[in-house]
């Protein structure tokens, strides 16, 4: 099989930046395995294939990534030719008139966030395109449009109406992890295409769609929690305790540095009951303790693929980009995305491998924006460009490509850049989706 993301990028075997990503030779085939394993299983189990590669055309049609569209619809219309054209549909409604502002949006539960709260377009199938598509396939394209534009907004009540409509927890773990993994597959192999086109000499792109923080957001009294409210409410009471809740939960206010945990919204398999697949796909045996990954151990297959690419992603040092300028990278995904878990891990990594807390301590604190700047050539070009492909659509071009050169990145680092930032959409959504956080006693 080719392998998909050079596909999506339009590198061809043997070209130069398809023998830099083969010095993360295991992320890239676990990047692949990935692909195999949410697309391509050997058992679709409750998530069929049709609704596989629905999910993924409409994913990919809401990134405004036109030629991975095409590739998962040509998938989707030999399943199922209606459903291919409803999704279409779908899109064209959901991406026109164009929204004011780039995602992600979403509105934060923190009052002290609230200034940073962007509303935005939310999903709504007509009644005859329901009909076409049947109950769950709906709402699983209701909480893709929800992960792919609105991952802050993901509330306890989503996981409920997918219950209600017929997926199980196995279902809906998959689908967080297809929708999730879609967000990386995309969004490297637009860097990559970037990459391939900008050549040394590159003059600057398009004028690049960046939000900043200072920006005026919703109030959090005004803060509109998408059409399905009252009815995840309503969904809520009726699935009982397969969702909690959580009405006591210490929950941070702040974007912070290290100190936060986090709870699952469904359950995840009860450490006694893990089956051997399931040991064997967290990797490191001390995962057993941790309830996010015995959570995605339900799809044990997406959970080995997924590990393995995080961990060449981040850990092999054999060259490349510092693990500091890595792990700010993923930094700066999360505070975009509005993820304070993640932003709170890897910003507490940026600071144990750089030693300056007071920089990351800032980009925590002012958030992303044109005039949050660390005041390091590398760092803001490492910030910029993990912004630039965090947006919905990217942004990412020869601008990002150029400012990353002069910074005396070479096209290795600027890989290792973006596969961090791009890896962190994966990490983000799946975090924000099936639950969220606490701050730790």
């Amino acid at each position: 099989m080719a392998d998909i993301i050079n596909l999506l990028a339009g590198i061809a075997a043997q070209d130069p930046l398809d023998s830099l990503r083969d010095h993360r030779a295991q992320a890239k085939e676990n990047a692949q395995l990935s692909f195999e394993a949410l697309l391509e299983p050997a058992d679709p189990a409750g998530v069929s294939f049709r609704d596989r590669y629905a999910v993924a055309a409409f994913t990919a049609g809401l990134l405004g990534a036109p030629r991975a569209e095409e590739f998962y619809r040509d998938l989707l219309r030999d399943e199922d030719e209606s459903v291919s054209w409803a999704v279409a549909e779908l899109l064209d409604e959901a991406t026109a008139p164009a929204a004011p502002d780039s995602g992600p949006y979403g509105i934060f539960e923190s009052a002290a966030l609230a200034g940073e709260n962007v509303p935005g377009p939310w999903f709504d199938a007509s009644k005859e395109t329901a009909e076409r598509l049947g109950e769950k396939l709906v709402a699983g394209l209701a909480f893709t449009h929800l992960l792919v534009l609105h991952p802050r907004d993901s509330r306890p009540g989503h996981l409920a109406l997918l219950l209600e409509a017929g997926w199980d927890e196995d279902d809906i773990v998959t689908l967080a992890q297809l929708v999730s993994f879609l967000n990386f597959q995309i969004r490297i192999s637009t860097g990559l295409a970037a990459l391939t086109a900008a050549a040394p000499t590159t003059g600057l792109s398009a004028d690049e769609s960046a939000r900043s923080a200072d920006e005026p957001g919703q109030s959090a009294g005004d803060a509109d929690s998408g059409p399905t409210s009252a009815r995840a409410e309503q969904a809520l009471r009726a699935v009982g305790d397969r969702v909690k809740t959580y009405p006591s939960l210490n929950r941070p206010a702040l974007f912070q540095q290290g100190g936060l945990g986090w709870v699952p919204w469904i359950a995840p398999v009860a450490e006694a009951d893990l089956s051997e697949a399931q040991r064997h796909a967290l990797i490191e045996a001390g995962r057993a303790k941790n309830p996010y990954f015995r959570l995605l151990a339900r799809d044990p297959a997406a959970l080995k693929a997924r590990t393995l690419t995080d961990f060449d992603i981040f850990f092999n040092t054999t060259d490349g980009l510092g693990r500091a300028e890595r792990e700010l990278a993923a930094t700066a995904a999360s505070r975009l995305n509005g993820c304070l878990f993640c932003a709170s891990v890897h910003a507490d990594r940026a600071t144990e491998e750089s030693g300056r807390r007071d920089l990351v301590q800032r980009l925590l604190d002012e958030g992303i924006g044109s005039e949050s700047r660390l005041g390091d050539a590398v760092w803001d070009a490492v910030v910029d460009a993990s912004v630039a492909l965090t947006l919905t659509p990217q942004t990412f071009g020869a601008k990002h490509v150029k400012a990353l050169r002069e910074a005396g990145l070479d096209d290795g680092d600027i890989i290792d850049a973006l596969s961090c930032a791009a890896f962190f959409n994966w990490a983000n959504r799946l975090m924000l989706s099936l639950g969220e956080p606490e701050v730790l006693k």
